[in-house]
């Protein structure tokens, strides 16, 4: 099933993931820029940045690229739950998360690069394998985040767009 961007109301979505979502192309359907994006990100971290900005951070509150690449996993992860919740019809509002708590315990700088671009890889995977199984009405059904709708496609392309949006960071701040 081709599902493309511009199906997709800005009812699906809360007015802040709209930063994410404008950042992903016109034209090019979701699994396609998926599947895409998981090759993207992988040559990035294995081509684009050195081994030695791994623990690099931009300033002292910041977090480090290998933190920032935990975070893509870990929104990735939440996002996918939410996905399926929507994608199940699932009404109950989806409580929100705070991206700053989970970075520590998550022992990111601990982990060497190939491990969390598995860990990346093997969530990108499952989150395709989620969206291919879902019906076109299961996708464009609008359920609940943090207060605000919030359907199964969408929240596919705000996916894709967080991981946009992090890797352009990572370009210009840290590397």
């Amino acid at each position: 099933m081709i599902i493309k961007k511009n199906a997709i109301s800005e009812k699906e979505y809360r007015p802040y993931f709209k930063r994410y979502f404008d950042l992903t192309p016109e034209g090019v359907d979701l699994i396609t820029g998926l599947k895409a994006s998981k090759k993207e990100l992988l040559d990035f971290f294995r081509n684009d940045v050195p081994k030695d900005r791994l623990e690099y951070r931009y300033a002292a509150e910041k977090w480090t690229v290998k933190e920032v690449l935990q975070h893509i996993i870990d929104t990735e992860r939440i996002f996918m739950y939410r996905c399926f919740r929507a994608g199940r019809q699932d009404l109950t509002d989806m409580m929100g998360f705070e991206q700053d708590d989970y970075i520590i315990p998550s022992g990111a700088n601990d982990k060497s690069l190939e491990a969390l671009l598995l860990e990346y890889e093997i969530t990108r995977d499952a989150y395709i394998n989620l969206v291919e199984s879902f019906s076109a009405s299961n996708l464009a059904f609008v359920g609940s985040a943090s207060g605000g709708p919030l359907s199964a496609r969408a929240i596919s392309f705000l996916t894709w767009g967080h991981q946009i949006w992090h890797i352009n960071i990572l370009k210009e701040r840290y590397l």
